[in-house]
């Protein structure tokens, strides 16, 4: 299975807004520090908005700043709000999709629906905190003291 990149880049988001906790963090300031476009921080910016784990700020000096503790932002929440879903074979499009002949007596489509269960149990173990507390070399990158 593969996350979608606006997946890694909402995770991205939202360690460095952890990390970065004490201040507003601007949209442009993270794209710039993962070299991403901007474009494409803004869509996610505005994916985990409307998720319920960011804040946003309008204005000249503006910015996000986590909506929630790092430790009530479950990693397994915010994969599911930003992936469209977890469609791993044909057979779980379902519909008029699956044109697969064997499923009706497949069992493949059981072990793969299992995968993707455990595969978002151990996502939900885990939180943005558990990400970076006391994770002091991940800190000393993403800290950004801004003058």
């Amino acid at each position: 299975m593969r996350l979608n990149v606006q997946t890694d880049y909402a995770l991205r988001q939202l360690m460095y807004l952890a990390v970065n906790s004490e201040r507003l963090c601007t949209i442009r300031e993270i794209a710039d520090y993962f070299e991403i476009s901007n474009n494409h921080m803004i869509k996610v910016a505005y994916l985990t908005g409307k998720a319920g784990f960011v804040h946003s700020v309008r204005g000249r000096s503006g910015g996000l700043k986590l909506k929630l503790p790092a430790k009530q932002i479950i990693i397994g929440d915010v994969v599911r709000s930003i992936e469209a879903d977890f469609a791993v074979a044909e057979c779980h499009q379902g519909g008029k999709c699956n044109k697969c002949v064997i499923t009706p007596s497949c069992k493949l489509k059981n072990v793969l629906n299992n995968a993707v269960l455990a595969f978002l149990a151990v996502l939900d173990d885990h939180n943005i905190a558990d990400l970076v507390e006391g994770n002091d070399d991940l800190k000393q990158l993403l800290f950004q003291e801004i003058a």
